[in-house]
């Protein structure tokens, strides 16, 4: 979890740079071990070359497929990918347990020359592994991981799996319960809709039984969401405060300012729901509060509760939070100045993607 968004967050970071990042470095410089995938070109020329006489050096491979990752991040260019997906496809093969396999930085997307043959091979891969060590719930979560984006379905099977075999584990629920949720948004049915937010909520919940406080703290955003949107109100409630509550004890924490803005949208619709306009208003003020986050400075705020108080006719509460937002979300100044326009004239903004929540 911890993982998946602070890497969202970097990559963000190098995409929006003004122009892209030169990747190709004149002199060696020395290796940074606080941050995997921090080579140069010429350290990664080096172990490229060192591969040559030791295929089999995990360490080197590991660094490798981090490095081209960034590589591509920071250039905007699949000029690295054929060369990353060799050692990501020796890695599967190799050490399908390892943590790196099942990281974002070993998927493989279908774009670029041979993104979808690239991506096919993968997955005939992960298929072999899982059959190989249908018991290890390690290698069935990172093959899942693999194949979340495009094959949705296996994915979700081979996490009901891994849920069976080691129930009540914190990443595992994570993953599984985002399967539940990303179904529930495009099922037509009203009762598949709940069923599939109640099954997310249980997961969640058994998810976090055992967890240590910080993991904890990561995952209970997601929790009071997942009981919003299963009508769980009370629920909801409960995790949203847990969440505000526990926020204090980490503001030096990436997630400290997620957790304002979460916590707070999620009280706010909970009292919508119970009729509480002024309660509503409270808490969408405190979520623009927020210090920001490497999510919410790339992606901005959640739009949800602000757009059912401009429903309900409530402008100006809705413009000072619109206001307060610029402070963080610097990347969507121009979005937020378009909202603000169109609310200021009594109209209700198009908030696109910014109301998933």
């Amino acid at each position: 979890m911890r993982k998946l968004y602070l890497l969202c967050g970097l990559i963000c970071f190098y995409v929006s740079a003004a122009a892209p990042v030169e990747v190709r470095a004149q002199t060696p410089e020395p290796l940074a071990p606080q941050l995997k995938g921090g080579i140069t070109a010429t350290v990664a020329d080096a172990l490229e070359e060192g591969l040559k006489t030791d295929p089999d050096n995990l360490e080197a491979r590991e660094e490798l497929i981090q490095y081209y990752f960034m590589a591509m991040a920071r250039t905007r260019s699949t000029d690295f990918e054929e060369t990353r997906e060799k050692h990501v496809f020796w890695l599967i093969e190799h050490h399908p347990e390892s943590e790196l396999a099942g990281s974002p930085e070993s998927g493989i997307f279908q774009m670029g020359p041979s993104g979808t043959e690239g991506y096919q091979r993968g997955k005939q891969l992960w298929l072999q592994e899982v059959e190989k060590h249908p018991d290890s719930p390690v290698i069935l979560r990172n093959a899942a991981e693999y194949l979340l984006l495009y094959d949705r379905k296996v994915a979700r099977e081979l996490l009901e799996k891994a849920w069976l075999l080691s129930p009540g584990d914190a990443e595992t629920s994570s993953m599984l319960a985002r399967t539940y949720e990303q179904e529930r948004d495009v099922v037509a049915s009203p009762d598949e809709k709940a069923a599939l937010s109640q099954k997310a909520v249980s997961v969640r919940e058994q998810g976090l039984e055992k967890s240590d406080a910080e993991e904890r703290f990561y995952g209970l955003a997601d929790l009071a969401t997942s009981a919003l949107q299963a009508g769980q109100i009370e629920k909801a409630q409960q995790y949203a405060s847990e969440l505000l509550a526990s926020a204090d004890k980490y503001k030096s924490n990436w997630n400290y300012g997620n957790a304002v803005h979460k916590g707070n949208i999620v009280l706010g619709l909970v009292e919508l729901r119970r009729e509480d306009v002024s309660g509503a208003k409270e808490h969408l003020l405190a979520a623009s509060l927020t210090p920001g986050s490497p999510q919410l400075d790339s992606f901005g705020p959640n739009m949800t509760l602000a757009k059912e108080l401009l429903e309900k006719g409530e402008r100006e509460a809705v413009l000072a939070y619109l206001q307060n937002c610029e402070e963080f979300w610097k990347m969507g100044r121009g979005k937020l100045e378009e909202w603000i326009a169109t609310a200021k004239t009594g109209g209700i903004p198009d908030f696109g993607a910014n109301l998933s929540y």
